[in-house]
């Protein structure tokens, strides 16, 4: 996983400089810019924090892109170590998404959760997509053929949105900051005025060679498209990185039916 190349995406997104940001959490611009690039190893827990408070995204979801353990979490495990017992019986028995899903069920209805800003539930990928617009071994000879596909599938639950112009918005937002993520993911993504948050997903046939911040091929493409900018927005594509990390590609990879590939991501979201 690349969390620099997370950052970066959020950063420009959330319309902060460089210099803005590394101001705001006290670095320098050039310790930010090498975190950005891969060069130096990712922030602190403490660091990550302060970079969650200035993007006003959930202090959790970067932990989970940097796969760092939260320190509430880790302050909970320190405090009750029967936690630790009970999440080591779940990994032995080895419990699928669904199965967690049931779970989760029984937390929500026997202890119910009262949210507090800045650790709210990401809204989840699944129900963007539809299989109309999930589209599966596409093969294509470059990055902007993936696009042409996704935009044209996006423009098509978009009333009144042409899908050149809408594939044209994409690329014009790759020249801003590359969405490439890591681990063969790609989040496009482009704003439509007025619009409800609406995604598509490609998987590739054949993985695409581009210059991605981890030297991985391109093999799945999630392009998003919302008609707000801000928070959700922000925490939509960092929630794509963190399924990036959890190996989204691979756990579509090879899948030919549309429906099943909307049923592995729900199981994969399950997992949060």
């Amino acid at each position: 996983m690349h969390l620099g190349a997370t950052l970066r995406l959020l950063r420009v997104d959330a319309g902060l400089s460089l210099r803005d940001l590394a101001r705001r959490i006290g670095v320098s611009s050039a310790y930010l810019s090498r975190v950005e690039n891969g060069v130096d190893a990712p922030p602190t827990q403490e660091r990550l924090t302060a970079i969650a408070r200035e993007l006003d995204v959930p202090p959790g979801l970067l932990m989970d892109v940097a796969n760092r353990v939260s320190p509430y979490v880790a302050g909970y495990l320190e405090d009750v170590p029967a936690a630790g017992t009970l999440m080591l019986d779940i990994a032995r028995r080895k419990l699928t998404g669904a199965q967690l899903a049931r779970v989760r069920a029984f937390l929500d209805a026997e202890f119910p959760l009262r949210e507090v800003r800045g650790n709210e539930p990401v809204p989840p990928l699944a129900p963007l997509l539809s299989p109309e617009r999930v589209v599966v071994q596409l093969s294509c000879g470059d990055y902007e053929d993936a696009l042409d596909v996704a935009a044209g599938r996006l423009a098509a639950a978009l009333p009144g949105v042409d899908g050149a112009a809408l594939a044209e918005g994409l690329r014009r937002r790759e020249v801003h900051a590359p969405s490439q993520v890591g681990n063969g993911v790609a989040v496009p993504h482009a704003f439509v005025a007025g619009a409800a948050p609406v995604a598509a997903l490609v998987t590739l046939a054949r993985p695409l060679k581009m210059d991605a911040p981890d030297n991985q091929p391109l093999r799945l493409v999630v392009a998003l498209v919302d008609g707000h900018v801000g928070r959700a927005r922000l925490m939509r594509l960092a929630h794509v990185a963190r399924l990036a990390g959890r190996g989204l590609a691979d756990r579509l990879h090879g899948l030919e039916e549309p429906q099943r590939v909307l049923e592995t991501l729900e199981e994969l979201e399950a997992l949060r």
